[in-house]
C-alpha cells in the first residue's frame, strides 16, 4: 500500500508541473500581446531571425579628408549592390541600394566634412534603401566601390568625392539632369577663346525641328505600380513603351525627340519639367500605367489626363496624389515654380498652354480609340506636378491597369505595343502639323 501510495504522489506531482508548465506557455503570449505586462527581458531581446536575415546591416559610417577630396565609409555584414549619381541645384549624391536594415550610431549624418554637408537615408520604397548627401558645392563621384570583407574588417561601400568647378560638374551628370548646360558651356568656351581644332570646322546649322519630350514615368528606386508578384513593374513598361514611341517618331525626321530617362534612373517631377522648358518643347507626353488598389474594384482601359487645379473626378484625384508623391520617394525637397509666374503675362501663357494640352488630349483620343481598349471616361484632368510646364503642352497617358489582368496582357504584348505606339504618333503628327501652321516655325 505505501509502494503504491507513493507512486500516487509522484504521479500527482508530475501532472501538476505539466499543467504549470502548459499554464506559463498559454499565458506568455497572451499577456504581451495584450499589453497588460510586459515579456521577460530576454525574449524581447531576442530578434525574429526571419526578420533581419534577409536584410544587410549597416553598423557604421563615417567622413574623412578634406574640402578637396573627401571619402565615405559604410561598414555592411554583406556585400551589396549600389549605384550613385549626383544632382544639382542643390548639389547632392544619391545612392540606391537594396534594403538594408540601418544600425547607425544616433545622430549620425547631421554633421559632415569636407565636401559633405549632411547626410540622411532610409528605406524609401519596399526592398530599395536610399542615401543623400547634401554637398558644400559642386562635387564628383572620383571613385566608388565595395571592398569585400577582410583582415577582420567588414565589408564596406566606398564612395571618393573630388571638388570640382560648376561646369565639370554639370557635364558629369545625365544628360536629362543638366540644369544650365548650354549657358555653362557658352560662358567656358568664350572665356576659352577660339579652339583651334575646332576652328576649320563649318558651324553647324541649329535644328529648328519641333522637339517632343517623352517622359516614361517612375524609375530607379520607384518602380510605380507592379503586378505579377512584382515581375512586372510599371517603370519598365513605360520606358519600353516611351523607346518605342521614340523611335517611331524619329522615323519621320521631321522632329527631335528628347527622352526625360532613356534606362532605370529616378528623376525628379520638377527635372521633368524642367527638361521639357529648357528644350522649349512644343509638346510633352508622359507615359504611365495605373492600377486599382485591392478592394477597389477593377477597371480597364487607357486615359488621357490634362493638368486641372481641381481633379474631374475621385479617382483622378486618387491617381494624382500617388504620383505627386514620387519625389517623396527620391527623397528630392520640392520647390515651387520662381514667383514670375504669379506674373499676368504668364497666367495668358498658362491659359493657352492649357487650350493646346485639351485640343492635343482630344486628338490623340480620337487616334488611340481606333486602336486601344480606352476607360469609359477616357479625358481627365488632375493636379499632375509633372504637367505644370506654364508653356509647354502637356499631357498624361495612363496605358492602361495592370490590376486588370486583360490590361496587364496588352501591356506586355509587342504587338499591342507596335499598335498603339502607331496611333500616338499619328495624333502628335496630326496635333503639331496643324499647330505649326498656326503658329509658325518658331513654336
Amino acid at each position: 500500500m505505501a509502494s503504491r501510495a507513493n507512486h500516487l504522489v509522484l504521479l500527482g506531482c508530475g501532472l501538476l508541473c505539466a499543467a504549470a508548465l502548459l499554464c506559463t506557455q498559454m499565458i506568455g503570449p497572451s499577456a504581451a500581446q495584450g499589453g497588460a505586462s510586459q515579456p521577460p527581458a530576454s525574449v524581447a531581446a531576442v530578434p525574429d531571425p526571419a526578420a533581419v536575415s534577409s536584410f544587410p546591416v549597416a553598423s557604421d559610417a563615417r567622413l574623412a579628408g578634406d574640402a578637396r577630396q573627401t571619402r565615405f565609409i559604410l561598414d555592411l555584414d554583406k556585400p551589396v549592390q549600389f549605384r550613385a549619381f549626383a544632382l544639382a541645384d542643390p548639389y547632392r549624391v544619391v545612392v540606391d541600394l537594396p534594403q538594408i536594415s540601418f544600425s547607425l550610431p544616433a545622430g549620425i549624418g547631421i554633421g559632415g566634412r569636407g565636401l559633405v554637408k549632411a547626410f540622411r537615408y532610409g528605406l524609401v520604397m519596399p526592398g530599395g534603401s536610399r542615401i543623400v548627401f547634401d554637398l558644400t558645392g559642386p562635387a564628383k563621384i572620383a571613385k566608388s566601390y565595395v571592398l569585400e570583407a577582410a583582415n577582420g574588417q567588414p565589408p564596406r561601400l566606398v564612395l571618393e568625392f573630388e571638388q570640382v568647378d560648376r561646369t565639370a560638374f554639370v557635364q558629369s551628370l545625365a544628360p536629362e539632369s543638366r540644369p544650365e548646360l548650354r549657358p555653362a558651356i557658352a560662358e567656358a568656351n568664350a572665356a576659352a577663346g577660339p579652339d583651334s581644332s575646332t576652328a576649320a570646322q563649318p558651324p553647324q546649322a541649329p535644328d529648328k525641328r519641333p522637339v517632343i519630350v517623352i517622359d516614361p514615368g517612375h524609375g530607379g528606386v520607384d518602380n510605380g505600380t507592379q503586378a505579377g508578384g512584382g515581375d512586372f513593374m510599371e517603370k519598365n513598361l513605360v520606358l519600353t513603351f516611351g523607346l518605342a514611341l521614340r523611335d517611331r517618331i524619329e522615323k519621320s525626321g521631321k522632329y527631335r525627340v528628347v527622352m526625360t530617362r532613356t534606362d532605370d534612373s529616378f528623376i525628379p517631377l520638377a527635372d521633368r519639367v524642367k527638361i521639357a522648358r529648357n528644350e522649349a518643347a512644343a509638346l510633352f507626353v508622359s507615359i504611365h500605367a495605373d492600377a486599382l488598389p485591392r478592394g477597389e474594384g477593377d477597371a480597364q482601359g487607357a486615359t488621357i489626363y490634362t493638368l486641372s487645379d481641381k481633379a474631374s473626378d475621385s479617382e483622378a484625384q486618387r491617381l494624382a496624389d500617388t504620383e505627386n508623391k514620387s519625389d517623396a520617394i527620391g527623397g528630392v525637397n520640392l520647390v515651387d515654380e520662381p514667383t514670375e509666374v504669379a506674373d499676368i503675362l504668364i497666367d495668358l501663357v498658362q491659359r493657352e498652354t492649357k487650350t493646346f494640352s485639351n485640343r492635343f488630349a482630344r486628338i490623340l483620343m480620337s487616334e488611340m480609340k481606333n486602336t486601344v481598349r480606352m476607360h469609359k471616361q477616357p479625358l481627365k484632368s488632375a493636379g499632375f506636378r509633372v504637367l505644370k510646364a506654364p508653356d509647354v503642352p502637356s499631357v498624361l497617358v495612363e496605358l492602361g491597369y495592370v490590376s486588370n489582368k486583360g490590361d496587364l496582357e496588352h501591356l506586355v504584348s509587342e504587338n499591342w505595343r507596335n499598335k498603339t505606339v502607331g496611333s500616338m504618333a499619328q495624333a502628335i503628327d496630326a496635333f503639331l502639323a496643324k499647330r505649326l501652321a498656326t503658329a509658325g516655325p518658331g513654336k
